[in-house]
C-alpha cells in the first residue's frame, strides 16, 4: 500500500516556511509522503542555501517549486508582490502542480495543508477536490484571534473600513488576552500608508478561510493562549512545531547556518552570553545598527550576533570595532538558532520576537530582551513581557532609536534578577510538556494524524 500524500504550501516569508517545513518532517514520521511547494524565487534561495549544508531528517520530503511571476530582480519580500501581484498567477501553476503530482508514480494528493494567508491556495484544493483542505496558521493565535476580530472593530470605530486606526487606545480582544494599543495592530505596523492598506484588505479576505477548510491547526499550545484558543474553537494547537531541533540545520532556511557558532559557544561560561537576533527582514539604519553594537561592546559580556548579509551591506561596524571586542563576541551571518537557544551558556536572547523566534526561546526557558520590528511582533511582546513575565522592552528615544544605555540598562536588570529565569524555565516546563507523550498539543496532534489517515 503507497503512502498517503499530503502538499504543503507555505505563504513565502522566512517565518511561514520554517514552521511549516518542521510540521512536515513531523509528518513524514508518521509514514506520509509530503511534497513541499515553495515559490520559485524562494525555492532557488533554500536550494543554495542547502548546498553549504547536509541536513538531516528531510529526505522523506519532495521539495518542489511553482513560478511566482516575479520578474527578475523584483523584492520577493514586497508586501505588494506577496499580496496582490502573484495569488492569480500562481493559482493557476498549483492546479497544474496537483494535476500532475496526481498523474504520476508518487500517489495521488489526500491531503492540502496551506498557510492561511494563502487562501487561495486552499480554495484552489477545493476546486481540484482534494479530499482534505487543512489551513496551518504558524503565528499566535491571538494574532488569528484579532484577524477575524476586524468585523468587530469597524462598528465600534476603533478602525475604518480600510484598516486605518480612528482611536488610538488600549484594546484587549477577550479577558487574560494581551492588550495591545490600536496603533499597533498588525497591519498597522507594515510600512507605508499603501502597505497598510493592502495588508488590511489581504487579512480581511483571507478571513473567509475558514469557510473552505476542514481543519484549522496552530503552532501554539492551550497553556500558552488559554484565552485566545478558547475565543476561537475551531483552532486546534499543536505546537510548538520545533521538530528541527533535533536534526541537523533546517532545510527552510534562506541563508547557510553558521555551525562553528556553536563550538564558540561551548568555550563560554553558563548563561553568560547575550543572543542577538532579528530575524529574515529587520532592517537598521546605521546610527542604530552602531547604538546596538556599541552597547554589545559595552556591556562587557560575550555576545553572539547574527548580522544578516543584507544588513550588513547597507551598515558597518564603527571603526576598530572587531579588534576591540576580540573573542568576547562573535557575528555571523545566519545561525542554527534552536541549537543556540538549547546551549548552556545563553543567558538571554536579544530578539525581535517573531512567532517563532518566541516559541524558540519559550522552549528553550531563554528570557527576552524585545526589539520591536512590525506586524504581529507588538502582541507577541505583550506575551512575553506582560502575561508570561520572561522579558523585557527596550524603548525608543524621541527620535526613533533604541540607544546604547537604554539596551545596557535592560541587559543589566534582566540578568540581575533571578526572578526572569525562573520563570522562563517554568515556562520552558509547560510548553514542552505539551509535545510530550500524553500532552495536550501531542494529542492533538495524533487526532489530526489519525484523521487525515481515516
Amino acid at each position: 500500500m503507497s503512502k498517503q500524500h499530503i502538499l504543503a504550501f507555505p505563504y513565502p516569508a522566512q517565518g511561514h516556511v520554517l514552521p511549516l517545513m518542521e510540521l512536515s518532517q513531523s509528518l513524514t514520521k508518521h509514514d506520509f509522503r509530503v511534497t513541499f511547494v515553495h515559490t520559485e524565487c524562494y525555492h532557488n534561495q533554500v536550494i543554495k542555501s542547502l548546498a553549504h549544508e547536509n541536513p538531516t531528517g528531510y529526505d522523506q520530503i519532495h521539495l518542489v517549486s511553482i513560478p511566482d511571476g516575479l520578474e527578475p530582480g523584483e523584492d520577493m519580500n514586497s508586501v505588494r508582490l506577496l499580496t496582490e501581484e502573484i495569488h492569480e498567477f500562481m493559482s493557476q501553476k498549483l492546479e497544474e502542480l496537483i494535476e500532475n503530482i496526481n498523474q504520476g508514480e508518487g500517489g495521488r494528493i489526500s491531503c492540502l495543508i496551506a498557510d492561511e494567508s494563502c487562501g487561495w491556495a486552499l480554495e484552489v484544493a477545493r476546486k481540484m477536490k482534494i479530499a482534505k483542505v487543512v489551513a496551518f496558521w504558524p503565528a499566535a493565535a491571538a494574532s488569528l484571534v484579532l484577524k477575524f476580530c476586524i468585523p468587530k472593530l469597524i462598528p465600534v470605530e476603533i478602525i475604518d473600513n480600510d484598516g486605518t486606526v480612528l482611536q488610538n487606545q488600549m484594546v484587549q480582544l477577550a479577558q487574560k488576552m494581551p492588550i495591545i494599543k490600536s496603533t499597533n495592530f498588525m497591519w498597522n505596523c507594515m510600512g507605508d500608508t499603501a502597505a497598510q492598506k493592502i495588508i488590511f484588505k489581504f487579512m480581511s479576505r483571507s478571513n473567509k478561510n475558514l469557510k473552505v477548510v476542514d481543519r484549522l491547526i496552530c503552532n501554539s499550545t492551550y497553556e500558552l493562549e488559554p484565552a485566545a484558543v478558547i475565543t476561537l474553537p475551531r483552532i486546534v494547537p499543536i505546537g510548538p512545531v520545533l521538530a528541527s531541533s533535533h536534526l541537523g540545520n533546517s532545510a527552510g532556511s534562506l541563508w547557510p547556518q553558521d555551525s562553528t557558532c556553536l563550538q564558540w559557544l561551548d568555550g563560554q561560561p553558563p548563561c553568560s552570553v547575550i543572543y542577538v537576533a532579528f530575524g529574515s527582514l529587520t532592517l537598521f539604519d546605521q546610527t542604530q545598527f552602531q547604538e546596538l553594537a556599541l552597547a554589545l561592546e559595552l556591556s562587557n559580556r560575550p555576545f553572539l550576533w547574527v548580522v544578516r548579509p543584507d544588513i550588513y551591506e547597507s551598515t558597518h561596524f564603527p571603526e576598530g570595532y572587531e579588534e576591540r571586542v576580540g573573542p568576547k563576541g562573535l557575528m555571523v551571518k545566519w545561525a542554527p538558532q534552536q541549537k543556540v537557544l538549547s546551549h548552556p551558556s545563553v543567558a538571554c536572547f536579544l530578539s525581535h520576537c517573531g512567532w517563532n523566534s518566541t516559541m524558540e526561546g519559550v522552549s528553550n526557558g531563554v528570557p527576552f530582551l524585545c526589539w520591536l520590528y512590525f506586524a504581529d511582533q507588538f502582541l507577541n511582546e505583550s506575551y512575553i513581557c506582560d502575561i508570561w513575565k520572561v522579558g523585557l522592552r527596550v524603548d525608543k528615544n524621541k527620535s526613533g532609536i533604541i540607544m546604547r544605555g537604554e539596551i545596557q540598562n535592560k541587559v543589566e536588570q534582566l540578568l540581575g534578577d533571578e526572578n526572569y529565569k525562573a520563570t522562563a524555565s517554568k515556562l520552558k516546563r509547560m510548553a514542552m510538556t505539551n509535545v510530550k507523550e500524553g500532552g495536550q498539543s501531542d494529542k492533538n496532534f495524533k487526532n489530526f494524524i489519525k484523521w487525515v489517515q481515516s
